[in-house]
This record gives C-alpha cells, sequence and structure tokens, in this order.
C-alpha cells in the first residue's frame, strides 16, 4: 500500500509540471490503483446560450457549447486533463461495480479519489445499463422480439424510466399512446403486454439479484477520449447526423425542425430552420400526431442526411412532407423540393451521378430525384399480399384522418407481421451503383439496378433489417434491430454472415444502425440499449465496446471522420429520459486515433 501511495504522488508531481495539467488519481480503499474509470470533466461555469426562440438559439447566430471531456484511468489509476487549467471544474467518476463519485475543484490541481465498491443489490440493479434488464424481462421469445422491434425504436426498454412498477392500467394507457405515435405493436401484443410487464417488472424490482452484470470495460479504453457538445433541450431528438467533408458536423432536430451545424473541435455551432411553405400545417401530414407532446414546432419533421459530391450540398428527407430538402452550406440557402406522390421519405443517399435515392418509409417504395432535371422517379416495392397493397393504397386516406385529429394508429387492426407497413428503412449505393435498401417490418433487403431499374428481393432469415451500409467489396451490412447482431449479406453468393454483438448478457443489444470506416475496415454499431458504440473489426474478426458517458444514451446514427474519429448523437425521444435530460452531439476518439 506505501508503495502504491508513493508511485502516486510521483505521478501527481510529473502530471502537474507539465502544462499545470488537471490531474485525478484513482484507488480502490486499500491503496490500489483503478483502471478503466471514466472520469468525466465540466467547467462549473460554462457559456451562455442566447435561448430566446422559444428556448433555443435565434437562427443564424453564433454560439458555443460547454464541453464534457471523459477520459479512462490507465493501469496506475491515473488520467490527465489539459483543459480548463484555470477555471473549477466538476468531475465525475464512473465504473460498473462502484459508486459514482464526484467533486468540484480548480482543473489544475490533483485529486486523489478512492471509489468504494457498491454492495447493495438494488443500488447495482439500478446502476446497470437498460440492456441488462431487457435480458432479465422473461417475456415468450416472439413476443419479445416484436416488443421490441415495436416498443424500442425511439427510447431504450429497460431503462432508468420504463424500469420502474407501473399498475396494468398505466401500461395499457401508455401502449394506446405509443401505438397512435407510430408503433406497430400487434392486437395480441397489446392485448397481453401491460399485464405482463407489470408482474415481469415488479418481479425484477422486487428481485434485484435477477439483473445481470452488463458489458465489462477493456483496457483500450485507457486510450480513447469522448467529448461531448450539448445541444438543444429535453424536448429535442437529435435524429440524425452528418459528417461533412468540409469538416463541420450537421445535426437535425427531429421534433424542432432545426438543424445545426456545428465545429465538433470547439463546440462553435449555429442553429437554421428548416424552411416552411405557406400551406404547411404543424405536424405535417401527420397531424396531431404528437398533439400530447408538451413542445414541438414540426412542420417538415428533419430526418436524414446526405452530401452531393458534386457541388456538397446537403439533402434531407422531410418525413412529416412529401419532399426533400437541399441545403447549400456556402449560402446557407434552402430549397424545397416537392414530389406528387409517396409518403414519409425516411433514409437517403447520393449516387454517383449525383441523383438522390430515398425510401418511402409509408409508401412502400423508392425514390430517386435526378439533380439534372429535377424530377422525382418512384419504384414501387412488391406488396406481401392483397390486404397490403389495398393499405399502402389508401395511405393518402389515412394521413388526411390524422390530419384532423383521428387515432388512426389505435383504430386498424395489426398482425405480428405489420402486413400493410412493410416499412422501406435504410438504403445505400454499392460499389457498382446498384442501390440496396431494407424493409424493417417484412424482413427483407433489395436491390434495385441501376441501368435497367430492375428489382431483386431477398428475405432475410433475421427479423428486423434497419438501416444498412455498404463495404469496399459490395458486402451489405444490415443492423439486424431485436436480434443483437449484424448481419453482412455477400450479394455474389446471395448468403447472409450473422455477427453477434459482443454484449453481456449475449443478445440483449438492439442494433439501430451502423457505419462503415472503409480506410481501417471498421464497422461501427449503434448500442442503443447498452449506451455503448461497438467497432467490429471484419478482416480481423475483432470487435471492441466504448460505452458512453451518460446513462440512457440512445443512438439511432454514426458517422466517421476522415482520422477515425467517430460522431453520433444522444437522440432519445424523448430526451428527458437521458441522464441530464440534455442531448448531446458525441464525438469518440477511439483507441486507435490517440
Amino acid at each position: 500500500m506505501k508503495q502504491s501511495l508513493l508511485i502516486i504522488l510521483i505521478m501527481g508531481i510529473v502530471f502537474n509540471k507539465v502544462a499545470m495539467a488537471g490531474v485525478v488519481i484513482v484507488t480502490d480503499i486499500s491503496g490500489n490503483p483503478i483502471d478503466n474509470v471514466m472520469v468525466s470533466q465540466t467547467p462549473v461555469s460554462g457559456f451562455t446560450i442566447d435561448r430566446s426562440d422559444n428556448g433555443y438559439p435565434p437562427e443564424g447566430t453564433l454560439n458555443r457549447a460547454t464541453p464534457t471531456y471523459s477520459l479512462f484511468t490507465n493501469m496506475k489509476g491515473a488520467v490527465k486533463f489539459t483543459s480548463f487549467k484555470k477555471e473549477s471544474v466538476r468531475y465525475r467518476l464512473r465504473k460498473p461495480g462502484f459508486k459514482d463519485q464526484t467533486i468540484e475543484l480548480m482543473g489544475d490541481k490533483t485529486w486523489q479519489a478512492t471509489l468504494e465498491q457498491e454492495h447493495d443489490p438494488i443500488a447495482l440493479a439500478a446502476s446497470r445499463p437498460a440492456n441488462t434488464w431487457l435480458a432479465a424481462l422473461d417475456l415468450e421469445t416472439d413476443l419479445k422480439k416484436h416488443y421490441i422491434l415495436q416498443c424500442g425504436f425511439c427510447h431504450q426498454q429497460g431503462s432508468l424510466y420504463l424500469r420502474r412498477d407501473r399498475s396494468e392500467e398505466m401500461w395499457d394507457e401508455t401502449i394506446y399512446r405509443m401505438v397512435n405515435y407510430g408503433a406497430r405493436l400487434a392486437d395480441d401484443a397489446q392485448q397481453d403486454l401491460p399485464k405482463l410487464l407489470h408482474e415481469k417488472y415488479a418481479r425484477l424490482n422486487a428481485n434485484p439479484e435477477l439483473i445481470p452484470k452488463g458489458t465489462p470495460w477493456g483496457a483500450h479504453l485507457n486510450h480513447a477520449s469522448i467529448i461531448e457538445w450539448p445541444i438543444g433541450d429535453s424536448f429535442s431528438q437529435m435524429h440524425d447526423l452528418l459528417y461533412h467533408s468540409s469538416g463541420a458536423v450537421y445535426v437535425g432536430d427531429n421534433l424542432q425542425d432545426r438543424m445545426y451545424e456545428i465545429n465538433a473541435k470547439t463546440g462553435e455551432y449555429v442553429v437554421y430552420k428548416l424552411p416552411k411553405e405557406k400551406w404547411d400545417q404543424h405536424g405535417g401530414l401527420l397531424g396531431s400526431r404528437l398533439k400530447d407532446f408538451p413542445k414541438h414546432e414540426t412542420f417538415a419533421g428533419i430526418h436524414s442526411f446526405a452530401e452531393s459530391t458534386k457541388d456538397n450540398h446537403l439533402f434531407i428527407t422531410a418525413s412529416y412532407q412529401q419532399r426533400i430538402i437541399e441545403f447549400n452550406p456556402k449560402t446557407k440557402k434552402w430549397t424545397n423540393h416537392h414530389m406528387d406522390e409517396g409518403y414519409y421519405p425516411h433514409t437517403l443517399r447520393v449516387d454517383a451521378h449525383d441523383n438522390v435515392w430515398f425510401t418511402l418509409a409509408l409508401s412502400n417504395q423508392v425514390g430517386m430525384f435526378n439533380r439534372k432535371d429535377n424530377t422525382f422517379k418512384f419504384f414501387d416495392l412488391p406488396s406481401r399480399s392483397l390486404k397490403e397493397t389495398i393499405t399502402i393504397n389508401l395511405m393518402g386516406v389515412l394521413f388526411k384522418l390524422m390530419s384532423w385529429g383521428l387515432p388512426v394508429g389505435n383504430w386498424a387492426s395489426v398482425d405480428r407481421d405489420s402486413t400493410g407497413v412493410p416499412l422501406p428503412y435504410g438504403i445505400d449505393i454499392a460499389p457498382d451503383g446498384g442501390i440496396w435498401f431494407a424493409r424493417l417490418h417484412a424482413d427483407s433487403i433489395g436491390r434495385i439496378d441501376p441501368i435497367s431499374h430492375e428489382i431483386k428481393m431477398y428475405n432475410t432469415p433475421f427479423k428486423g433489417p434497419r438501416r444498412l451500409r455498404i463495404d469496399n467489396e459490395g458486402g451489405i451490412w444490415i443492423a439486424a434491430f431485436p436480434e443483437s447482431q449484424i448481419v453482412r449479406f455477400d450479394q455474389i453468393k446471395e448468403i447472409f454472415e450473422f455477427h453477434d454483438l459482443p454484449v453481456k448478457p449475449l443478445g440483449s443489444e438492439t442494433p439501430y444502425s451502423l457505419n462503415i470506416d472503409k480506410t481501417r475496415s471498421i464497422v461501427w454499431v449503434n448500442g442503443n440499449t447498452s449506451d455503448a458504440l461497438y467497432a467490429y473489426y471484419y478482416k480481423e474478426d475483432r470487435w471492441q465496446h466504448y460505452p458512453m458517458a451518460k446513462k440512457v444514451t440512445f443512438t439511432r446514427d454514426v458517422e466517421i471522420a476522415h482520422d477515425g474519429t467517430v460522431l453520433t448523437t444522444n437522440s432519445s425521444f424523448p430526451s428527458w429520459h437521458i441522464e441530464d435530460a440534455q442531448p448531446t452531439l458525441i464525438v469518440l476518439s477511439p483507441a486507435f486515433t490517440q
């Protein structure tokens, strides 16, 4: 113990001689260093944001967010911060199995902290991420996958907010509201789940020892760092993002129709409002779907981003309207491109000929916007049945009823296959120009030939193919949302290759999306139930797990900078589920970038 304290003392002296750094040294109660402790540093007095526009910065003004930096202690239990050296900072220490600890002191001081192990089973269970509670939730397998698919795409299931004991009546009311929001929970599940969820969560709360441990934190974290830039507020939904070729990061607030243009190195940002047409109604074509939500300014519904390699303009899907939106990052000019058909433009990509391809989630189509002549072309995807064809053809009528404020989502009968709403979702362009897409509810992927426009469909041997990306060799990587897997489809051999996420307990994650670092052959996966990101080095068959700094970190998109830095957003809906109710742009510098 004396030797450990001597090492700590020497390290503190050395670190403080280097740029007057802020040093934190963490030991256990016996004086032994603890590695892999997440140490988060935030200035006590941050930048003041002008929130005069209904709680948000006025459009076009320059703002600066106050960051939180997170590092992980090395084998000697130490971390060194070089920011905020002359300011008061707040440190928070966190490691699974230990009690959190916080303190405020000057940023150039050394703090020797002692972390205590947590032995209280209630406190241990409460500290664990949502996926551990979801794993312990005892539901029949098919029902559980259906529950995850339909109740886990806006926020975590098993989170701090959801795991508390609710009455059967409360669950029934909640499910009714979520179905009206857009969940396609089957009739039998709507009937059975209120009683089951009440009973199962009551059992877990009464027996906290049933909650298993989460994914262990690895030694590679010693060489990783995280910066979080707070944007928006507890009524925001920071949905998708884009790392632009200029180095700027664009983030869309889906609930407030605002786009954030951010310098991810300095935290400086400017907010832009999506352009409205004079005929636009609050809530767009979805009408009063969110009438119960306390605050939202949604007219267009900013959703997905893509960049043209021709002129670097941004293209954005407006999910609540029949339009694609274009943004010129140099002139800051917006252009609405209106279309005469199709509903819920979802995800989009730009091909080598500068055509903008996008999925239309609620009309079972893929669309193409030809920038040369400003025309749209639509591709109808095959229906699974006559009933589905009829439902799709009536989608315009259903939208009209929703605009009148009628609870359409609770009227129609829904089966486990979500007949009528196959939901075209993710899309990407292959090296050969082929357009690949996934249909979330139809358990299928497909390809549109770039020349003949022939459509070829493939049924997936797994549930819930969500978003997809394509590697340099043409391999189609798919996030299998309720399966805790990513799947690669070899389009030459026409076979699926399965890769389980390395989450603990096994099979407890819901990967929302993924992206590919093609330079380094890494698939980055959103671990939106375990408060983590996952890196799969697919040429080495090797995984890394990166825990995020906040509990209830729900991410639904991931971008990769030229240097390998990874960016995502804390985008739970609603954002007040997040640990401090504050959505953020998250910038992860993985171990290999240090």
